[in-house]
């Protein structure tokens, strides 16, 4: 993110800019600001500058701006105050702007590696660190230091060998169904003759313990291989979910929980399982090759490829686990846990940094996943092939949560002269007002409780013909469901 001293007077706060009078010298917040845009994906400080009620900028100057600058940089190195430094000399400049020549300084905080994070100040790292959103800088919980911090290792949390628990506690009825499609894919690999325990071990689901010099289940191999009741031992969050709502007269068309009892509800059986329910409606074009025809279409496999993404990167510590939505004209596969690479990197690809490591080589086994960081990339491309709305991809914090939403809708074309232009759907412009009373709505809802329309009148504190817009665009969102007709309608929030 660059700033142009040429635009400055169009420019806004917004979620990677921020500006600050300072003029009493370096403003305390600075330093929430510098953990907030290194935790998230980094942004620019500029002093000397105030925020008008209208959201423009004006300049108040700096007045002694080389002893800020000296200030900052001793304050910046000192430990104490900040636990890393990620600047370098060219990412704080000074300028002057306007005819008074005012002189600002404009701060480059680059994001942090992920083996950098959590960024955070005070010698405190659990009330010190913060990130970032549209309303500024905010706490992060304790939830959210410790998920930075598991992350920073090379050795992925489901490489942990779990040593108090046997190799009998794994199901093994799952763990033969996974052998026998890597049997059928991958005929005559040299694990094929293993014994189950040997087996497990050569792809990561278990291994042998420090402890007691025994063979026991990974945390990759409780989760592929697991039974629910045990899984959640280890993991008290742990919870997949598929919703199917193809029918507005019915709440769910089809639904399958890992906490029901009736499956294992393990991360292996629910992925076939989810798998072959969200591929019911791709049409197959008939193909011939070698003489057997091929049931296989790049849609099928970028299918596959965002269903494995989504639980190979859920953080399984996260709060609301794994939620994937089918709806007529769109799939939602949601997951706790912010992006490794952030998102940006996530959508070019390239690099490939799994939160679970070993749970992506097992998948890897039976032909799904791309170890390259292709995968994303991939499933954007077919979609362009098959022209269909561009997929969305969302970060949500407090709690972590990526949400990758795939469309099957057209992308609607005019003609503009000779040419064709694809023309999305404009999306709807938010002021900060608005999304103020989304946000109020959206927090007073309780998980799994239906809400009258007049219920939000006093919380936003609008009419009540402006909550029924208000809820109609948070319906459009997919952040609330609707049920009943138009005057008895009932309003509840989605968790995904």
């Amino acid at each position: 993110m660059n700033f142009d001293l040429s635009q400055f007077d169009e420019y806004r706060e917004d979620n990677r800019r921020e500006v600050k009078k300072a003029n009493g010298g370096l403003p305390i917040s600075l330093w929430d600001t510098y953990s907030a845009f290194a935790n998230c994906y980094g942004g620019i400080i500029i002093l000397g500058v105030k925020e008008e009620k209208d959201g423009s900028w004006k300049t108040t100057g700096l007045q002694n701006a080389s002893k800020l600058q000296k200030d900052f940089w001793d304050t910046i190195n000192n430990s104490k105050k900040v636990n890393i430094n990620l600047l370098s000399e060219d990412d704080v400049e000074l300028y002057e702007v306007g005819d008074n020549k005012d002189i600002i300084m404009v701060i480059y905080v680059p994001m942090a590696k992920r083996e950098q994070k959590p960024v955070y100040i005070n010698n405190d790292i659990f009330n010190g660190t913060f990130r970032r959103n549209y309303e500024g800088d905010y706490h992060c919980t304790r939830l959210q230091v410790k998920t930075m911090l598991r992350d920073q290792t090379e050795r992925t949390m489901d490489m942990e060998v779990l040593d108090k628990v046997p190799m009998e506690d794994l199901n093994y009825d799952t763990i033969h169904g996974y052998r026998n499609s890597h049997r059928s894919l991958k005929e005559g690999h040299p694990f094929e003759r293993l014994s189950d325990h040997e087996y497990l071990r050569s792809i990561g689901a278990a291994a042998i313990s420090e402890e007691d010099g025994k063979l026991h289940p990974t945390a990759a191999g409780m989760l592929m291989f697991g039974d629910e009741y045990n899984i959640v031992r280890h993991f008290p969050e742990y919870f997949l979910d598929y919703r199917e709502d193809l029918d507005p007269a019915t709440r769910w068309s089809d639904r399958l929980q890992s906490s029901s009892g009736e499956w294992s509800g393990n991360v292996c059986d629910f992925y076939f399982r989810v798998y072959n329910k969200i591929i019911k409606d791709i049409k197959v074009p008939f193909k011939m090759v070698g003489g057997e025809r091929v049931d296989d279409t790049p849609v099928h496999k970028a299918l596959r490829e965002a269903l494995a993404n989504c639980l190979i990167n859920a953080d399984y510590h996260g709060l609301r686990g794994v939620v994937i939505r089918k709806e007529p004209d769109n799939l939602v596969l949601a997951n706790p846990g912010y992006v490794r690479t952030g998102k940006k990197q996530m959508r070019l690809g390239g690099e490939s940094d799994p939160r679970n490591k070993a749970l992506m080589k097992m998948f890897n086994l039976i032909n799904i996943g791309e170890r390259a960081g292709s995968g994303v990339p991939n499933i954007f491309n077919v979609w362009a092939d098959e022209g269909w709305e561009e997929p969305i991809i969302e970060e949500r914090f407090d709690p972590d949560r990526t949400v990758l939403s795939l469309s099957f809708k057209k992308k609607v074309t005019i003609k503009n002269g000779e040419k064709k232009v694809t023309k999305k759907s404009d999306e709807k412009k938010v002021t900060k007002k608005t999304q103020e009373k989304y946000d109020a709505i959206l927090n007073a809802m309780q998980p799994d409780k239906w809400y009258k329309t007049s219920e939000f009148e006093t919380i936003a504190g609008v009419k009540e013909s402006r909550i029924k817009v208000l809820l109609k665009d948070l319906a459009e969102q997919g952040l609330i469901e609707s049920t009943g007709s138009t005057k008895g309608k009932m309003y509840k929030k989605v968790n995904v």
